[in-house]
């Protein structure tokens, strides 16, 4: 996994920055009841995506959560006062604290099930009931966009999906949390180009081919004889999955 102390720094660079967060923060907040008016941003990252959940619902009071220090700094400084550095599997906060919990690509980094139906148990338990909680699913099909890379990727050693749908949905029944809707959003800057998926299969992007793993070189030899290194292929199209607790 991704040290994300040390992918702070550049870690809305790499993400499409901007444009990016506008449609997360745009398709999340289309799953958020108008009524809410205290929303947990879980694992807020930088905070480039929560710092718009405010802007775009006046009277909204949102705060962030992340485990790292350094993108908890960051989210800091766009969300004054208001991140907090946490783990969103024992998350510091009151039962029924918020009308809204959000949770964007978090979970498929839990290899750990037991760490996937502790994150969603915590998130059902800062919920009120009537609250929803908004979550991605499948990240890792969502970057798989039929391309000559997706084709060479293919090949890899299989990786665990933490974020399955049918495994969210399950882990959300089991703390009261029922489907409540669906959206999607463009991952605008993420289509990989080879070039970029070179340098990400070797700083450990992948799961099962961590840096030093003896097939990162010959995947890596493999992406680079791709025509058009530098030209991205289509942008990824992520899922988003709302669940409303019950009373």
């Amino acid at each position: 996994m991704l040290d994300y102390d040390e992918e702070a720094e550049r870690y809305d660079t790499l993400r499409g920055g901007e444009p990016r967060a506008a449609a997360a923060a745009e398709a999340v907040m289309s799953l958020v009841p108008r009524r809410a008016r205290r929303l947990l941003d879980v694992a807020c990252g930088t905070g480039i995506v929560t710092r718009r959940f405010p802007a775009a619902r006046p009277g909204l009071r949102v705060t962030g959560v992340d485990l790292s220090t350094s993108m908890t700094l960051r989210a800091g400084v766009r969300l004054p006062g208001a991140a907090v550095r946490a783990d969103s599997r024992r998350l510091p906060f009151r039962d029924a604290s918020f009308d809204a919990v959000v949770s964007v690509w978090l979970l498929h980094l839990l290899t750990d099930p037991a760490d996937v139906r502790a994150v969603v148990a915590e998130c059902a338990r800062v919920l009120r009931p009537g609250g929803v909680y908004v979550t991605t699913v499948h990240k890792g099909l969502s970057h798989n966009v039929g391309s000559d890379i997706d084709a060479v990727l293919a090949e890899r050693p299989p990786s665990p999906v933490p974020d399955d749908p049918a495994t969210v949905t399950a882990c959300a029944a089991e703390h009261g949390l029922v489907p409540a809707g669906e959206a999607r959003f463009r991952g605008h800057g993420q289509g990989r180009s080879p070039r970029r998926t070179v340098d990400d299969l070797r700083r450990g992007w992948f799961v099962t081919l961590p840096p030093g793993h003896p097939l990162v070189e010959e995947f890596a030899a493999r992406l680079s004889a791709l025509p058009d290194q530098d030209r991205p292929r289509p942008d990824p199209v992520f899922t988003l999955r709302a669940f409303r607790r019950t009373a």
